[in-house]
This record gives C-alpha cells, sequence and structure tokens, in this order.
C-alpha cells in the first residue's frame, strides 16, 4: 500500500510506539489526543479513537484500534472517526485489526481496557457541554449485564424498569443501591459489585454507603425498606417486557461481497476458501451479529476508506446497530473471521506486510519523527524459570498394570518410554507446604496403563481433598518444572511394566529396552545442572544433530560427541550425564567433522543429520477462557485482559499457555464437574479454539483455587487472600468492598499431616528422604541446587570438598553488608549460620524435636521401649559401640567431618535424615548458631535449608 505524509494526520505522531492506552477525540473531524485522565469518561455526543497497544514476549508490538460512536454523535463525526481509523492503521504500518463501537453494544475487548465499566455521560464537544465536577447530585438507576464484562446502561428511575432477571444500582446522594434480581446469576451479581464500587469512588469520592437488595426480601429489613422507597413503596414487579436490547443479534450465513468504486457486490459461491480474496481487493463478509471488511495487502488507502464506509452503510441501511464492524487486513486475520471459512490454509506469508511496515517507518523518519515503536524490537531471550523450589520431597511410581511401583530415590529419575509414572512431589510454598502429582506417558506406552496411571493420579488427588495440582505429561512435552523437580532426567528405550512385555510379545515386536552392555546413544539437552536431560535415540547416524551433544556406548567402548554449534556449556552437561549413564568407564570424546572409524562403525556408518535445534513455541501470549462442559461439548469464552478477580469460585477456567495449559477449578464447582477437570483440558486440546496449532500432548494442570502453585499465579498480579476467602464470589466481593477494597486477612487451618503411602511428610522412606544427593555405583554427587541453597552453600563448600565436575555456584549477594570480599573471608560458618538463623523465628507450638533427642541421657537409657514406640531413632541406642562418645542428650556423638554428606570416613547405621542429632552440644551450637531445642522449633523446611547450607542434607 503506497502512503504519503498527507495521508498521515498530525495527531498520530508517534503513536503505538510503547505497550497501552492512546485516546482520541473526534474534535471538528479531527483527532485530538486527551489526557489519560481522562481516560474512560466517554460523551454521548462525541466520537472516539482508541489504540491498544500490546508488547509480545517476542518483542513485537501489536495493535487493535476501536472507534467509539456515542449515541448523540453526529453522522459526520461518525464518519470521520471512521476514516480517521484507517489513517491510523496506515500509519502503524497497516496489520492492526479496527473494530466499530456503537454506545451500549460495545465489543468485550474494549470494554475490557475500561473494566470495571463504561458509564458514558450526557453532552458533548459540540453541544459545548462542559462536564462540572462540583454539579449537584442526580439520582440515577443502571442495569448491569455480563459475567465478565459488565455492559452498563442507564434507564429511567422507575419501578417499570425493574425486573427479575438483571441486576439494578440505584445511585442516591447518600447510599448506593444494588438490587439482585431473583433470576440473576451470582457471578453477575459480583461483577454488578465492582461497578458500584466504581460509581463510589467516581461520583462520591469513596464516601457513601453501600446496600446489596436481594429481590423478594421482606420489607422488615430496614435497608431493603429504604430502597423501595424511593419508588413510593414496595409492589410487585411488572412482568419483562422484551425491547431491543434483549432480542438476540441476527444472524445468518457468511455472505461475501466485493467492494469496487464504493460499491459491494455480492459473490456468488458454494463454499467460503482463501482463494476467494484477492490481494487487489477489498470485501466485506456479512455474517449478521458480525460484519468484517477485509483489505487486501496491495489495496490503496482510499479503496480502504471505501470499503470501510460500504460496511458502515450495510449496517445502517439494514438498522442493525447490534452489529459489529471488523476491519481486518490480509495477513492478519482474526480467529474469529478465518472460522467463518470452510477451508483456510495453515500458513499465510506476512513478509510483505513487514516491508509495508518498514517503507512507513522510512517514510516517518525523514520527517524527523521518532519510529522507533514502528519497528519490530528484538527478542528477548531469556531462561524460562520453573517457578517452583526444587528442594522438596519427591516420589515416584512405576505403573504396572492397575497398581504402581516405588522406586527408590536413586532410579527416580530414570524412566523407560515404553512405561508409564506416577510422582508425587511435596515443597515448600509461599505460607504452607505444596503439593504436586502428576503422570508421565511414555510415547511408547500401552493404552491401558496411560488410562491406569491417570486413574490413579486422579485417585491420590481425590484422596488428599483435591489440594494437590494435578499434571499430565507426555514424553517429549515436558514443562521445565518437571526436569527441574527432577534435575537429572533420564529417558531409555523399552520398558519393565508388564503391559509393554506383554504387548510386545503379542505383536511379536524386537524388545529395544535399554541394556547396559548394548549399544545406545543419549542425546543431551537442557539449560543447566538443575534441568539436564539424556534421550535415548535410534543408535543411527541420523539421529546426531549439530546443535547437540551425545554420548554413546557399547559394552566397555564410550564416545562424547559434540555437534560444531555447540557451547561449553552444553559440553559439560555431558560430563555430568556421564556420571549417570556410564560412571565407571573412560570416555573418548568425538567431535563434529573428526570423528573416528569405531564411532561411524557403532552408528552403522556415515549419513546425513539435521544442525537445527528442536525449539518449543513458548512465544504465545497467555489467554484465559471460561469453560462450560456438558456431555462432551465444551463451550469456551475468552475473558480479554484477564486477572485474578475475573477467577469466578462456580467456575472453570483454562489457562492457555499454548505449550502447556492450565484448568483452574473454584471452590464451589460441583464435584462431578471438578472430577471432569482433566476431560476438559483435552477437549481444549482438541478443539484448539484460537486455531494456535495446540498440540495434543500439551501438559495439562489441574489447579483448584486455594491451592494455586507458584507457575500459575505468575500469569496474574497474585493475592492469596483473596483464593482463600470461603463463599460464593457475590458475598467475597462485598466482603472485600466493606473492608475498604481489601480482602480480610484469613488464617488458613492447619492441616493434616499428608500420609504418602503410610509415611508422613515429616518422617518420610529412608530411600526418599534427600533430594540433595544422587547415588550411582561407584560415585556420590551432589545434586544441582536452587540458586538460594547455591548462594548458601558457596559460604561453607571449599574447593577441596566439592566434586571436581560440579563447578561453584553462582553467589549471589543474600547479604550485601557482610558478604563483601574481605568480610566474606574473615566470617566464619557459625557467624553465617547464625545470621541465617536469626531471621527464623520459633513457632508458638511445641518443640517438634523427637524425644529421644530431646530428652535427658536418664531417660532415654531407662525407657527403651518406649522410646522405641514414640521414636524412629531408637536403633541409635541399638548401635552403640564400645568407646563412642554420649553427649548430654543421651545419643551417641561423633564429628562433624564424618556425618556430613562429604565426608570420606563416614560413620554408618546412622539414620541420615537426623544427622544433625549425633553433633555433640558444642559442636551444633558451633555450626548452627543456636541450641538444638531451637533448631527443632523451626519449620522442616527451614531445618532443610539450614542442614543444606553445610552439607548435613
Amino acid at each position: 500500500m503506497a502512503v504519503s505524509m498527507r495521508d498521515l494526520d498530525p495527531a498520530f505522531k508517534g503513536a503505538g510506539q510503547k505497550a497501552g492506552l492512546e485516546i482520541w477525540r473526534i474534535e471538528n473531524f479531527n483527532p485530538v489526543l486527551i489526557p489519560q485522565s481522562s481516560y474512560g469518561k466517554f460523551f454521548t455526543g462525541d466520537s472516539y479513537v482508541i489504540l491498544k497497544t500490546t508488547a509480545s514476549k517476542s518483542g513485537a508490538l501489536r495493535h487493535d484500534i476501536h472507534y467509539w460512536l456515542g449515541k448523540d454523535t453526529s453522522q459526520d463525526e461518525a464518519g470521520a472517526a471512521a476514516l480517521k481509523t484507517v489513517e491510523l492503521d496506515a500509519a502503524l504500518g497497516g496489520r492492526a485489526v479496527q473494530y466499530r463501537e456503537v454506545q451500549g453494544h460495545e465489543t468485550e475487548k474494549l470494554l475490557s481496557y475500561f473494566k470495571p465499566c463504561i458509564i458514558p455521560q450526557e453532552g458533548g464537544i459540540a453541544s459545548g457541554f462542559k462536564h462540572v465536577e462540583a454539579e449537584e447530585h442526580k439520582t440515577r438507576l443502571f442495569v448491569c449485564k455480563g459475567k465478565h464484562v459488565v455492559h452498563v446502561k442507564e434507564v429511567p428511575f422507575a419501578r417499570s424498569s425493574l425486573n427479575h432477571d438483571d441486576i439494578f444500582i440505584l445511585d442516591t446522594e447518600s447510599k448506593i443501591f444494588q438490587f439482585n434480581g431473583s433470576n440473576s446469576s451470582i457471578q453477575e451479581r459480583a461483577k454488578a459489585l465492582e461497578v458500584v464500587q466504581y460509581i463510589k469512588d467516581t461520583y462520591h469520592d469513596g464516601k457513601c454507603e453501600v446496600a446489596a437488595i436481594e429481590d423478594g426480601k421482606l420489607m422488615s429489613d430496614s435497608e431493603t425498606g429504604e430502597f423501595w422507597g424511593f419508588f413510593g413503596g414496595f409492589a410487585p414487579l411488572p412482568r419483562k417486557t422484551v425491547n431491543d436490547d434483549d432480542k438476540p443479534a441476527d444472524s445468518h450465513p457468511p455472505k461475501l461481497l466485493c467492494v469496487e468504486k464504493g460499491k459491494a457486490d455480492p459473490i456468488e459461491t458454494d463454499s467460503l476458501t482463501k482463494e476467494l480474496l484477492d490481494t487487489n481487493k477489498c470485501y466485506i463478509l456479512d455474517c449478521g451479529l458480525e460484519v468484517f471488511a477485509w483489505m487486501g495487502r496491495n489495496t490503496s488507502l482510499d479503496d480502504r476508506k471505501s470499503a470501510s464506509r460500504a460496511a458502515d452503510e450495510l449496517v445502517s441501511v439494514t438498522d442493525r446497530p447490534k452489529s459489529q464492524i471488523i476491519r481486518i487486513i490480509e495477513g492478519f486475520e482474526t480467529v474469529m473471521f478465518r472460522s467463518k471459512f470452510d477451508s483456510w490454509p495453515e500458513t499465510t506469508p506476512v513478509t510483505m506486510s513487514e516491508d509495508g511496515r518498514g517503507k512507513v517507518a522510512a517514510l516517518l523518519k525523514r520527517q524527523g519523527l521518532d519510529v522507533k515503536g514502528l519497528l519490530k524490537a528484538d527478542p528477548v531471550k531469556e531462561e524460562p524459570q520453573p517457578y517452583i523450589d526444587c528442594t522438596g520431597h519427591l516420589q515416584v511410581w512405576r505403573v504396572n498394570g492397575q497398581e504402581k511401583i516405588l522406586l527408590p530415590a536413586t532410579d527416580q529419575s530414570k524412566f523407560y518410554n515404553g512405561d508409564c509414572y506416577i510422582f508425587q512431589y511435596s515443597y515448600p510454598g509461599e505460607d504452607k507446604e505444596e503439593h504436586l502429582i502428576g503422570t508421565w506417558i511414555g510415547n511408547n506406552s500401552v493404552e491401558e496403563e496411560r488410562a491406569s496411571a491417570l486413574a490413579q493420579a486422579s485417585k491420590m488427588v481425590e484422596s488428599m481433598k483435591f489440594l494437590p495440582s494435578l499434571a499430565r505429561i507426555y514424553e517429549g512435552s515436558e514443562p521445565i518444572q518437571f526436569h527441574s523437580i527432577l534435575q537429572s532426567f533420564i529417558v531409555y528405550k523399552g520398558g519393565l511394566s508388564d503391559g509393554y512385555k506383554n504387548y510386545i510379545v503379542e505383536k511379536e515386536i524386537p524388545d529395544e529396552t535399554y541394556s547396559e552392555d548394548g549399544v545406545a546413544l543419549f542425546r543431551i539437552q537442557g539449560s543447566g545442572p538443575d534441568n539436564m536431560q539424556a534421550i535415548q535415540v535410534e543408535s543411527v547416524a541420523s539421529s546426531l544433530n549439530s546443535s547437540y551433544c551425545y554420548i554413546l556406548h557399547s559394552g566397555d567402548t564410550l564416545f562424547t560427541w559434540s555437534g560444531s554449534f555447540t557451547t561449553s556449556d552444553d559440553q559439560e552437561l555431558v560430563d555430568r550425564m556421564l556420571d549417570f549413564i556410564k560412571p565407571e568407564l573412560q570416555c573418548k570424546p568425538q567431535k563434529e567433522g573428526a570423528e573416528s572409524e569405531q564411532f561411524w562403525d557403532l552408528l552403522g556408518g556415515k549419513s546425513e543429520y539435521p544442525s537445527q535445534k528442536i525449539v518449543r513455541d513458548d512465544e504465545n501470549d497467555p489467554h484465559l477462557f471460561s469453560c462450560n462442559f456438558s456431555k462432551q461439548w465444551l463451550q469456551a469464552k475468552e475473558i480479554y485482559n484477564f486477572s485474578q478477580d475475573d477467577l469466578m469460585t462456580e467456575d472453570i477456567f483454562i489457562l492457555d499457555c499454548h505449550s502447556e495449559i492450565f484448568v483452574w477449578v473454584g471452590q464451589q464447582v460441583d464435584p462431578k464437574s471438578r472430577m471432569q477437570a482433566l476431560t476438559i483440558g483435552e477437549k481444549f486440546l482438541e478443539h484448539d479454539f484460537l486455531l494456535e496449532k495446540l498440540s495434543r500432548l500439551a501438559p495439562i494442570y489441574t489447579v483448584m483455587e486455594g491451592s494455586e502453585p507458584a507457575f500459575f499465579t505468575r500469569f496474574f498480579k497474585w493475592e492469596s487472600a483473596k483464593s482463600a476467602m470461603l463463599g460464593n464470589s457475590f458475598q467475597r466481593k462485598l466482603t472485600i468492598m466493606k473492608n475498604g477494597g481489601a480482602p480480610p486477612l484469613i488464617k488458613p487451618k492447619r492441616r493434616a499431616t499428608v500420609s504418602y503411602g503410610g509415611r508422613s511428610v515429616s518422617v518420610p522412606d529412608k530411600s526418599q528422604r534427600s533430594r540433595s544427593m544422587s547415588v550411582s555405583a561407584d560415585h556420590v554427587r551432589v545434586r544441582g541446587r536452587s540458586p538460594a541453597f547455591n548462594a548458601l552453600a558457596a559460604t561453607f563448600e571449599s574447593p577441596k570438598d566439592r566434586n571436581l565436575s560440579t563447578p561453584p555456584p553462582m553467589i549471589r549477594k543474600l547479604y550485601p553488608k557482610s558478604m563483601t570480599p574481605d568480610s566474606a573471608n574473615l566470617a566464619s560458618k557459625s557467624s553465617a549460620i547464625a545470621r541465617l538463623s536469626s531471621s527464623f523465628e520459633p513457632t508458638a507450638r511445641e518443640n517438634l524435636i523427637p524425644r529421644s533427642v530431646k530428652g535427658s541421657s536418664d531417660t532415654s537409657k531407662s525407657n527403651p521401649e518406649t522410646n522405641d514406640k514414640e521414636d524412629s531413632m531408637s536403633s541409635i541406642q541399638e548401635g552403640m559401640q564400645e568407646g563412642e562418645a554420649e553427649d548430654d542428650e543421651g545419643v551417641p556423638v561423633y564429628p562433624y567431618e564424618r556425618i556430613n554428606t562429604a565426608s570420606t570416613d563416614p560413620v554408618e547405621d546412622i539414620d541420615v535424615t537426623k544427622r544433625e542429632a549425633y553433633l555433640s552440644s558444642a559442636e551444633f551450637k558451633e555450626k548452627f548458631g543456636m541450641v538444638k531445642s531451637d533448631f527443632y522449633k523451626l519449620p522442616k523446611w527451614k531445618q532443610n535449608k539450614l542442614k543444606m547450607a553445610i552439607q548435613l542434607f
């Protein structure tokens, strides 16, 4: 499209260069930028142009343009707003979606910019109306409609305006009444309360009373009587009369019209296809409620203005005030538009649009204007963050038919692609312990075991009263949270379950289950030591990729292979994974292009292989949908510009993050629908409402209200107190309103200790207790730690104590004043621990220290049977050897050098989860900066944090 400076209004100079809203009012047929203080204040006699600029994750700026027409605006001003919208789009490079908005029939997208509502004021620039803030208050009656965004309309102040189906707000000088029709929903009532709050703040300076009136409530209630007093006393409400606003908008099969020289002529066709649209022309697609004006990329600005006028005339001539006109540029069609066609190509080239955007930017730059916002910004590359504490307690089971087999700690990160697994992870949350239960489904697993895994995991969640989040994960689509929990993840070919073995026998398929003595090739990937994977692939040269490193072994022969595009960080991951796969063998490094013949022989000879790295698409911005599900039928409605307040406790919502989705279930959702949460997520992936090619294998999380994990809440500006409130959504918002706009602080109930297979959280199974160590046949390796733990450990570890293949952790300045280079050298371990422990205030409850540790030596000796019954540490007494020391608490004492996890001469037959109990009182205080009794008053996660810091955990 050719663009000249005469086509660009000076008022649009610099528009759309940063994320946010910009609004112009049409004055004398020209746009005039209004100040931000006036955003959301619309006058019925005016027309406006609204630009919404959004910055995507990739750095690109997206634009939506709306032109709003007040009910009293002149036809000439409305036409000027429509044309100026086309000009603004041209100035932005010709890629914005443009919406025609009519007062009272605004799109939900526009209303989402001005939450909670738009309440137009009488008057306008043409009438010379001047809004006076101090004018006398006028009693007004409003009707509110909508569950997610609220359409507010002023109605005559009369009893005849009321009905049982809607919600009404009566705004008087001293009090605001909300009248809830008996047939209105709880969600509508809750949203209307937001309008009440807006009226209170806007027109009463936040200084008036608020009353909620229930339809049918007895007159004995004083506020109810006061409300009806404004209408001359109580009387039965009249039957609701159907007006134009209540009539559903007409809809009909799409009709395609071609616009040439301002005239729209219909196109006769049996099937709508993309091929009917010519890039050199403009078209109108009339669907009744939606009227689309499609503009080819090679059309002129005059052609586009002509098509815009033709669409306006089509709606006005047919008298369809509710119809929404949406103008779209070729290459940037909306999902709604594409869905009207019987066929639409999966990809549409947009190179021409980028070229046109550059031409506009160059043109404006010659005029001395700042054009940085018109060009696509460089994408910001950030390492994905797990948003989950990685120091918790992990259990993993392999599914075997209808049962599950608990894996030992040494094998809980080793999966087979022919099997299914269930994992349960408990970790310290913001103010309580959090739980995540999930299933991992191997690509070659059998259907029966997939169903068994999902059923068993769901029962585990149900048995814990739906407190844990539930994750469904397929091989190859694992989220960052999963990899960070397991830290070193290995996927072997084949399977160990009976289901897999029976399947290959029935199908007469050769068993490819991994063998340590056979030939195996592993692709190494991940972003760091806390997130690394080894994936077994076919042992052929075509499995190689220049962007990865690999491990190849055959019997006693071991090779590592580094692609030409790999980095030193990639090669470091290979060194780490060798300790898990073949720790006892010496490897022969191979670089791409300099391989030995033996290497190629093991792979069956040379062949071509790719060089492009496997990249998952995580650039899409999240979308929130409200969902209704019934008998395999799913209806989803998108919530624009969403916030935490949009999550209604009576409903189910889906947060679509493209690479993974979350199904959020409100506390007030009925149990039957709650159990279908995972099915709802699967149906959502199947329907792909945004046509964004969602993978059916994308991870699905089900999240219960009140137990939202951090990797869900990070998409919101989250207030935990809101999700912890009791009552329905209307009662909650009413409580918040009466509490001055803040949710009341509710102290969470103390939860009972959750049992894992007969074991409590506080005393996990010995094989599952520690997540800080991984043990192989010949090696003991300190596993990756969270950044906070690394910072602490760096204070205490010395290079000679550290595994040589583990680089020094990055030191973050947790204590800026005390951790300077000079002072760090002088600070002792005990003083550092003291600083850390000083921030931990002991709880008021009883000491949590076991009796055999807490009690005196006399008590421990005199009643060993009682101690054995009450404490799992009674074996300490039985294992005492001659010559062992014993401290004043009745347990054997060993020096720190023999009980820490890095010890070269460790003590045997001790309870490794309570290593600190074997320290003498003096050495305990020196190491921890506190006495044992204070230590055991700390929460479990804080104890573990201290033990981790000095390598006792």
